[in-house]
């Protein structure tokens, strides 16, 4: 009987979730053994949501080739719709872990269908006109959400747009009983925080499953062949509107339900928090993993926001032998890390892993290879 090959998209798709993995298992062993601070183990939940959110914008700016500045909206979008899906259940759905699947499924639904009314005209746009008109959807979308105010009784929920300024709670008319889930400019307060480190992970693993397979499927060829010539792609007959919206409200679906995670894992959030320096904080996660780069991106993620508070102490004062150094206080961590920053860019200008995909075979092969030349040198010299 012929055995089956498995082919080389598979061996790194498979890479790519055993690396995840073992990334999940060592952070719980860690969280559990006290090796992480409080500080650590408060940003595994949002290190989850950024990694879910650059690998949706990269399937937008690095696979389709589009420029988006707006994808902190559609986070914006899952998240209220998330939290208000999660609150006006609490009595319904007793079970914290369903009620975070339903709010997350919530919010990824109202982000798709934002990601298609944007979508759906502005994606006859290329270039610079395709990444305004997603910075002013993102700014409108922060606005919008800071008009509203919505509560939930016994008889539903009760939603108001506070357009003029002047109303209030007051204004839903709720029973005694009733909750107010957003409150206008002062957003969300008294949430039931439900979302967890293993939510977090779930949503990952889904991220890169669905972006993984379209990426190396016919409608992610088509894709990438938008990317790299419309023209020629065009005039083989492939609809390009249809792939570039495919893409767009996928990466739209995948940062919503991010957005529901995140909003869920605290108490009380604004609307303000997903502004346009969100949408440039994901962006560089891209960047810094790779355009293109799927598993790039992820690492991209965690190395931005671990480093920042890795470096946390650098913003301590510190003395040593009785002599205080006076560039050690507040600011100073920014500073390093910016420049670590530059000096990844300058080096690495293609990010971390380019456009290739984490594999534990390239692993392997790099440490063999360095293997040999450390070998081969020291061959050389002993001859010598």
């Amino acid at each position: 009987m012929k055995q089956r090959k498995i082919s080389k998209t598979n061996v790194v798709n498979f890479s790519t979730y055993l690396g995840m993995v073992i990334f999940f298992l060592v952070m719980t062993a860690l969280s559990k053994a006290g090796v992480l601070n409080r500080s650590m183990t408060g940003l595994l939940v949002p290190i989850c949501c950024y990694m879910s959110m650059a690998v949706s914008l990269n399937l937008t700016v690095g696979i389709l080739g589009e420029l988006s500045l707006g994808h902190a909206g559609f986070m914006s979008v899952g998240a209220f719709a998330g939290v208000i899906a999660s609150q006006s259940l609490l009595d319904v759905v007793p079970s914290a872990g369903l009620r975070l699947a339903i709010a997350m499924i919530v919010g990824a639904l109202f982000a798709t269908i934002a990601g298609f009314i944007v979508g759906a005209p502005v994606l006859r746009l290329q270039g610079d006109y395709l990444a305004i008109v997603t910075l002013a959807f993102g700014e409108i979308i922060k606005e919008l959400v800071t008009c509203l105010i919505v509560g939930h009784d016994e008889n539903g929920l009760h939603i108001l747009f506070n357009l003029t300024g002047n109303k209030t709670v007051e204004d839903l008319g709720l029973s005694d009983t009733g909750i107010a889930i957003i409150k206008g400019a002062q957003g969300t307060a008294s949430v039931k925080t439900i979302a967890s480190f293993t939510a977090g992970f779930i949503l990952v693993m889904v991220t890169l499953f669905i972006v993984l397979n379209l990426k190396h499927s016919r409608a992610g060829r088509a894709i990438m062949a938008l990317r790299d010539n419309r023209i020629a792609t065009s005039s083989i007959g492939i609809n390009t509107t249809k792939y570039k919206l495919m893409a767009f409200v996928t990466s739209a679906a995948l940062a919503g339900a991010a957005g529901a995670l995140y909003g869920l894992n605290y108490s009380s959030l604004q609307a303000a928090k997903f502004n346009f320096n969100t949408s440039i904080l994901v962006l560089v996660f891209v960047v810094l993993g790779g355009l293109g780069s799927v598993t790039g991106t992820v690492i991209g993620a965690f190395v931005y926001t671990a480093g920042k508070e890795w470096l946390r102490w650098c913003d301590n004062p510190l003395a040593i032998a009785g002599v205080q150094i006076p560039i050690f206080r507040s600011g100073l961590r920014m500073v390093i890390f910016s420049v670590l920053l530059m000096v990844i860019v300058l080096f690495y200008n293609r990010g971390l892993l380019g456009t290739s995909e984490f594999s534990w075979n390239g692993i392997f092969g790099t440490l063999q290879r360095w293997g040999k030349k450390l070998t081969g040198k020291v061959r050389k010299e002993a001859k010598e």
